[in-house]
């Protein structure tokens, strides 16, 4: 084989590798840096505005990402709209419907990298760099975010509703759950600091303020709660929300562990990874070091980055509208 023994053949070989790593499915924080050099300025600014309208959607991008990547990997899936008697989409599963949001800032964000960049960034990106962004405007960290996916054409209502872990879970179903995504237990605690920041529904976490056999909750944090949120199921009091974590619910920071150390984490599910299980130890680590906390998280986000594994390469398609498969 002749040498590399000019800028232009080196250069030329460089552009093979690169080419090559993408078509083996390799995600890369680089990847548009040619085709859409403007993407993280467009997604951030459109986040920015987001939530400056609303600040706890920043903590909703993460958890829209989070439902995403659990079902078919992060593919934009949870994207799609029902299309009556021909696509049934995953909005409507029991986890998401009246619970994820979110879905319209994706929209004005793909709007505006459509008109700099028409056809080359995927909604799965923008919503992996979306729930990035959402993270840094609540005070939290910033981490590189790997890029390349392609958006699915296909969506999976039966395992949205199998594969989400939910508010009742104890330990050992919640550690179950992301270990078949390729998760750890550390990962489980770490990405469960998400909940630093959002709130819930009243009949999220019902059953445990008013289980008088758990002794997991502090007396006073279930009163608290009682107040806005009726014993028995009721349209007066369902939807009312309580914040999860209820020091700082709209900063991204490690009270939520702090929380939970002093028995007051909202959910049954949170509680769980402060109940004398394998994760306690974990949890105390974080509730006195942000900088840990921050550190495993953003590690931790880039992991859930890459459950599925992601569509790449010439798999699925890059979406004009996230909501809808392109027309053949």
């Amino acid at each position: 084989m002749a040498s590399c023994s000019t800028v232009h053949c080196c250069l030329l070989l460089a552009l093979c590798f690169l080419l090559s790593s993408a078509a083996d499915g390799q995600l890369d924080t680089s990847f548009y840096a040619s085709s859409c050099p403007g993407l993280e300025d467009i997604v951030s600014s459109g986040v920015g505005r987001a939530v400056a309208a609303d600040r706890r959607m920043g903590a909703s991008l993460v958890r829209l990402f989070f439902h995403d990547c659990f079902v078919q990997g992060c593919d934009a899936s949870i994207l799609l709209d029902d299309v009556p008697g021909t696509f049934v989409g995953e909005k409507t599963a029991s986890p998401n419907i009246n619970s994820v949001r979110g879905y319209d800032v994706i929209d004005a964000i793909k709007a505006a990298v459509e008109a700099a960049c028409p056809s080359v960034v995927s909604c799965a990106d923008i919503l992996a760099l979306a729930a990035r962004d959402g993270i840094v405007q609540l005070g939290g960290p910033s981490w590189a975010v790997p890029l390349g996916r392609r958006d699915s054409t296909t969506a999976s209502l039966a395992q949205a509703n199998t594969d989400l872990p939910g508010p009742g879970s104890d330990l050992a179903t919640l550690a179950a759950s992301f270990a078949a995504k390729g998760l750890t237990p550390r990962d489980l605690t770490a990405l469960s600091g998400a909940h630093t920041v959002g709130a819930a529904r009243c009949r999220n976490f019902r059953a445990r303020i008013y289980n008088a056999a758990d002794d997991i909750i502090d007396p006073a944090f279930a009163a608290r709660l009682r107040a806005t949120c009726s014993a028995a199921a009721s349209d007066a009091t369902d939807g009312n929300l309580a914040p999860l974590d209820e020091q700082t619910p709209l900063d991204f920071d490690n009270a939520f562990y702090q929380d939970l150390v002093a028995r007051r984490g909202l959910l049954h599910s949170d509680q769980q990874l402060f109940a004398g299980g394998l994760q306690d130890a974990l949890v105390l680590l974080y509730s006195a070091s942000s900088s840990l906390f921050f550190a495993d998280f953003a590690d931790a986000m880039v992991r859930l980055g890459s459950v599925g594994p992601p569509l790449t390469g010439t798999d699925g398609e890059i979406r004009a509208n996230c909501r809808v498969v392109n027309r053949s």
